[in-house]
């Protein structure tokens, strides 16, 4: 692609010239330091995917380049240059169901969930406000009859990425998911061994209804991550994992960090050296690391690029920190994240806040009630 252009602002133009993003304008040197990271990449891993209109995917966890979504992305990071932030990530938990139940998950605790047009009504805002890539999380979306419907109401400004255990997804609900707009499909896997997946998930089979969802996505056309979190204990799933993932012929394969159980270390300098190894091959699908993503290119994205709507309308930093600064259901997410942004505590971090003994301190002497209170 020659001179593709991306983003045109008052003193900033960003065009894709032959697999680099090259920017013009008295504004420039703002947009310096995210293209100076997305050429590296570019010039020196492998992309995820290279799609029938010719764009292309750097990574599951972003949007095409060129489109419409990938030039809000770039537009938010030049903004957060000048003292503008943007959510440019969403995750939002659209349902408590699923037949699994991970010892690891809370969403089967407490009641309700948001309807249709509660959810769709965040996903408007959050678009008006700049946010580019939406993420569908755990219970299991495919337990809600809507959820065609939910990703069909997010037009071309954002990309739709769906976590699901697997259990509900058939070759039609495989292509129906595509037709609705689903960018990409994501499944997580905790070990290659069928009964220790099984026993994580809490059901007998779900190692299997996995890999049968991974195989009707690729045959859907969707793009497909294999996703994982990793802990110390289970540092040695990572290379099965990865194989696991190039026989499948996912289009990625997605490692974070565990929250409860962080990798040492000397595991964060395993992960990304595996991380290069993987991604300087030709061979095999991509792989992205939390480690390098956050820990290395751009600090935690809690409360800085990401935001988190609970089933309940709770809006959190990510699904990680246990505080909520407001409920969407009884105000605006423009409100809450602007009180969100009023914290300190989320700036220069460059590893997942949960694994900060001072984050972890002050979380401890909190009472979740205040919070709203304490930062309006």
């Amino acid at each position: 692609m020659r001179n593709t252009p991306l983003v045109r602002l008052p003193g900033l133009e960003v065009f894709f010239d032959e697999g680099r993003l090259v920017a013009s304008g008295a504004l420039s040197p703002l947009a310096a330091p995210i293209l100076s990271r997305m050429n590296e990449r570019l010039c020196t891993e492998k992309p995820a995917a290279l799609l029938e209109d010719g764009s292309l995917v750097m990574s599951t966890w972003l949007p095409p380049i060129p489109s419409l979504a990938f030039r809000r992305l770039v537009r938010a990071e030049v903004k957060r240059q000048l003292g503008m932030h943007t959510p440019s990530t969403l995750s939002i938990e659209i349902t408590r169901r699923c037949r699994c139940r991970c010892e690891h998950c809370e969403m089967s605790e407490g009641e309700g969930e948001m309807g249709t047009e509660d959810i769709i009504d965040v996903l408007e805002q959050a678009l008006a406000m700049g946010t580019c890539i939406i993420t569908l999380t755990e219970g299991d979306p495919l337990l809600r009859e809507d959820v065609l419907d939910i990703i069909a109401a997010v037009d071309e400004r954002a990309v739709v990425n769906m976590f699901t255990p697997g259990t509900e997804m058939t070759e039609k609900r495989a292509h129906e998911l595509r037709e609705a707009g689903l960018h990409t499909l994501l499944v997580s896997l905790y070990s290659t061994h069928p009964a220790a997946h099984d026993a994580v998930r809490h059901l007998d089979g779900a190692f299997d209804a996995a890999l049968r969802a991974i195989r009707h996505g690729l045959n859907a056309g969707l793009l497909v991550a294999l996703c994982t979190h990793v802990s110390h204990a289970s540092m040695h799933e990572l290379v099965p994992l990865y194989e696991l993932a190039r026989r499948l012929g996912v289009h990625e394969f997605s490692v974070w960090e565990s929250t409860r159980n962080p990798p040492t270390q000397q595991d964060r300098d395993d992960i990304i050296a595996m991380y290069h190894r993987v991604n300087t091959s030709q061979e095999g699908p991509r792989m992205f690391a939390s480690t390098v993503f956050e820990g290395v290119d751009f600090g935690c994205l809690a409360g800085r690029r990401w935001i988190h709507v609970g089933v309940d309308g709770e809006v959190r930093p990510c699904p990680y920190i246990p505080v909520s600064f407001g409920n969407v259901c009884e105000e605006p997410l423009r409100r809450i994240w602007r009180r969100m942004r009023g914290c300190s505590w989320h700036d220069g971090k460059k590893r997942c806040l949960m694994h900060e003994p001072a984050f972890l301190q002050w979380l401890q002497g909190l009472s979740m009630e205040d919070v709203p209170r304490r930062t309006r």
